[in-house]
């Protein structure tokens, strides 16, 4: 499947952003403008996410997929990968699979590991949300306070809430299919693969997503790797502390880089 990009500069070394999960692209514009400097970046829509095709299928082997062959679109034999959450996953899948692709990886937050998380709080609120009965976004971010509290949360995922054109509402994402998926995106697939290249690791530190007991799942898929902790943020560090990734993301890309 040929994803959905936006390209915010075409001179230096290829750099690709991946979106995490009931995200899309725009959430990753901010590093993509300041990266664009220096880089030719792209950033993609997941399939089931902003404007990308939709599928009944989302495993991370097909995202993985869909990432390959978006890049063969563009004429992009070797790039280098940054990816947040469910985005660093399949960009790790990616240069597992095919490591002669990928110059590079900055993984934000998340580890090569299953998190055995059958379901969670978002996707249930989501689903319970009616959009026939919301008179708008300040509505629906009120309905959805009962279930998610946290204000930030919530403007997050509202960004995925549209009017169509008869005036109603629907979602960007597609939620039916994530929920069905989720398992299976919070998971890892069993691959004894490993990528010697070059490997940012960049977590919060409040987040629980990269914890010691990650470390040999780590090494053993790249050895290479070096984690680095920024402090006072959690899982959305790119969002939290945007200057501080920006930094190590751009120091790393800038040594890594041919």
């Amino acid at each position: 499947m040929k994803l959905y990009y936006r390209q915010y500069s075409e001179s230096g070394p290829p750099v690709v952003l991946l979106h995490g999960l009931y995200g899309n692209q725009a959430n990753l514009a901010w590093h993509a403008r300041k990266l664009a400097e220096n880089f030719a970046v792209h950033a993609l829509d997941a399939r089931n996410h902003g404007q990308s095709p939709r599928s009944d299928s989302m495993t991370l082997e097909e995202m993985a997929a869909d990432l390959v062959e978006t890049l063969d679109a563009l004429g992009l034999d070797r790039v280098s990968l940054m990816g947040h959450s469910m985005g660093g996953k399949v960009a790790m899948l990616c240069a597992l699979q095919q490591p002669q692709r990928v110059q590079s990886l900055v993984i934000i937050d998340i580890a090569p590991v299953d998190y055995h998380k059958p379901a969670d709080k978002v996707i249930g609120a989501l689903l319970d949300l009616d959009l026939h009965e919301i008179a708008g976004r300040s509505d629906a971010d009120n309905r959805l306070s009962k279930q998610i509290p946290e204000k930030g949360v919530r403007d997050f995922l509202l960004t995925n809430l549209q009017r169509a054109t008869d005036g109603s509402f629907t979602w960007r994402i597609n939620l039916p299919v994530i929920a069905e998926f989720f398992p299976i995106l919070t998971g890892w697939p069993t691959i004894e693969a490993s990528y010697g290249a070059p490997v940012l690791f960049i977590r919060g530190e409040h987040s629980d997503y990269i914890l010691p007991a990650h470390a040999d799942s780590i090494n053993s898929h790249f050895p290479g790797a070096k984690v680095i902790t920024v402090s006072g943020a959690g899982h959305w560090v790119h969002s939290e502390k945007q200057e501080a990734v920006l930094r190590l993301a751009q120091r790393f890309l800038e040594y890594s880089v041919e």
